[in-house]
């Protein structure tokens, strides 16, 4: 009778290597797991919450922070305190600023005739960037959407309306995302504004379907901004 081979083998004998394996293995997660002190780690777990970062490039980011402390990390936390202890948004467009009304509203330079809508501050960030605004801003805080809970109550239109309605306001540019919901708050926009004695423009080429503001250059959007149509 021929045995299975399994039957056939031997049985390994148990050594003391078996009983710390488990230990070991167990060393190892803890060890992958964790790199450094919780301080450095709660960096690590804030700075990946931020656009564009993921973990990966949150370790690469702390890592730079860390190596050039007082150069860079150190002035970096006394700035950011600072900001979050003096940050107020603007009583007037809703633009973040240490001071309100804001930096650009208090410009007086700027033309006070035209008021430019965009959803969002980074949109607003990305026109003053083109350059090709001279006019003050109102910043809606989103646009539209049902699904989500988002109705004209949750944006900034009331105050918009009100703001449109002062004699020295002559035109009012919905700057908003070509997407379906920056389109659909325009057009509820521009149905609030009815009863302004205003001109209503949009922003017409150069901008795509689907394009949002903040990721077109400054060419893209100084001929958006020239060639804007009247709605």
């Amino acid at each position: 009778m021929v045995l299975p081979l399994r039957a056939r083998l031997p049985a390994r004998r148990a050594d003391a290597g078996d009983a710390e394996r488990p230990a070991r293995k167990e060393s190892i997660r803890v060890m992958k797991g964790r790199i450094a002190g919780p301080e450095i780690e709660r960096l690590i777990q804030l700075l990946a919450r931020l656009p564009g970062l993921g973990s990966r490039s949150a370790r690469k980011a702390a890592l730079a922070l860390l190596k050039r402390r007082h150069e860079l990390l150190e002035p970096l936390a006394a700035a950011m305190q600072e900001a979050a202890r003096n940050l107020v948004a603007c009583e007037v467009c809703a633009n973040l600023d240490t001071v309100s009304p804001c930096t650009i509203c208090s410009d007086p330079r700027r033309d006070r005739s035209l008021i430019v809508v965009v959803e969002e501050i980074g949109d607003l960030w990305a026109l003053e960037r083109a350059g090709v605004v001279n006019g003050l801003y109102h910043v809606l805080g989103g646009h539209l959407s049902p699904l989500d809970g988002i109705g004209p109550d949750q944006l900034n239109i009331a105050r918009l309306v009100e703001r449109a309605h002062t004699s020295e306001v002559r035109e009012v540019l919905l700057a908003l995302n070509a997407t379906v919901e920056g389109q659909s708050t325009a057009h509820y926009v521009r149905e609030q504004l009815a009863g302004a004695d205003v001109k209503v423009s949009g922003l017409q080429h150069g901008v795509p379907v689907g394009g949002e503001l903040d990721y077109l250059d400054e060419g893209t959007l100084a001929a958006a901004i020239r060639a804007r149509r009247t709605l």
